[in-house]
């Protein structure tokens, strides 16, 4: 980002000369409070809109000459993780993170393959079949993850992810962003969570009223943010909700005590995660004993799904076409794109 500008309306600036680099294979945190740009610059970033003046290039795209049809093409590169999850309601664990491979036409063999071991590392593989709303939030936002990260994106952008979760769960989707990152995927997260942006160290972007007013490489809230915090004096759509867990239309997470830890992760929080290697050696070694692997079981069951579907449906359209409509009224879900709806984006 350039000398970036972004006006809502006259003499409104949700972004004001903002200028950022953020190199490949990064961890950034974009940190402040209510109302300073953060939302705003993460959507600019989506290109879900453009910069009243400025430059912005991701990954060798321009986005403000960046034409309207290679936009989908521009978010096949990206892994989005929101806050409210944008869960496909109507489908399975299984096929909301397959579909992330199927818009890019990924063969069905190796979505059989992916999604069963994507689900294995984020802890979900005994959740194939459930479908959204039996999930808790935090086993919601691990489907989010999950489908975001399958295609290996150069980028991942979150935000908030930890918004709707209790502290566990936060540091559990915490651990595997930052799996990710060391697989080599640049990672932004947009968080008001002071504990975790404290203990991880990661660089800190930290913005007021649309400016950039810190940029540290290894950094965190300050000690007058901190004092604020432990006042009270913080922004009203702080990470942990006040209402209990199980009231806002999922199950109830478990509850626990948050430790004290000052040097990272909680100890009892720590646990492996693997892109590559996890999955596959365990399977691999049911196999060698003639056993069949819970992938391999979850694929049948799907093959039987799949084939019910076929006899069922008379008429049916090919299934390019019917991926395109599918991704075309999914990504109206996702963003905004009509320009009639640039206001409401604020």
């Amino acid at each position: 980002m350039r000398d970036v500008h972004k006006s809502y309306a006259k003499n409104t600036d949700a972004l004001n000369g903002v200028t950022i680099d953020i190199k490949d294979g990064e961890f950034v945190f974009i940190v402040g409070d209510s109302g300073s740009g953060k939302s705003t610059l993460i959507k600019l970033l989506l290109h879900e809109l453009t910069p009243t003046t400025g430059d912005i290039n991701v990954l060798g795209y321009d986005m403000v000459t960046l034409p309207h049809r290679k936009i989908a093409k521009f978010r096949r590169n990206l892994g989005i993780v929101f806050q409210d999850f944008r869960l496909l309601k109507d489908r399975t664990v299984y096929d909301n993170v397959a579909f992330a491979e199927r818009i890019i036409q990924t063969p069905t063999k190796s979505i059989k393959k992916d999604v069963p071991r994507m689900l294995d590392i984020v802890g979900l593989g005994d959740k194939y079949k459930s479908r959204p709303q039996e999930l808790s939030g935090g086993e919601q936002q691990r489907v989010a993850l999950a489908r975001a990260i399958i295609n290996h994106p150069f980028i991942l952008l979150a935000d908030e992810p930890t918004g709707n979760l209790d502290p566990r769960n936060s540091w559990e989707i915490m651990q595997l962003l930052e799996r990710v990152n060391k697989e080599g995927t640049t990672v932004v997260v947009v968080t008001h969570n002071r504990e975790i942006v404290n203990a991880m160290h990661k660089r800190v972007i930290t913005m007021k009223q649309g400016v950039i007013i810190s940029d540290e490489e290894h950094g965190g809230y300050t000690e007058e943010e901190n004092e604020d915090y432990e006042e009270g004096d913080y922004s009203e759509d702080s990470d942990y909700p006040e209402e209990s867990a199980g009231t806002d239309g999922y199950a109830e997470e478990e509850s626990y005590d948050e430790p004290d830890n000052k040097d990272g992760y909680p100890e009892e929080y720590k646990y492996d995660f693997s892109l590559e290697d996890d999955i596959g050696s365990g399977v691999e070694a049911g196999q060698a004993q003639g056993m069949e692997s819970d992938a391999e079981v979850r694929v049948d069951h799907i093959d039987d799904v799949d084939a019910e579907k076929t006899d069922e449906t008379p008429g049916a359209t090919s299934e390019k076409a019917r991926l395109q409509d599918t991704l075309s009224e999914t990504e109206e879900m996702f963003f905004d794109l009509d320009d009639e709806h640039d206001g409401d984006n604020r």
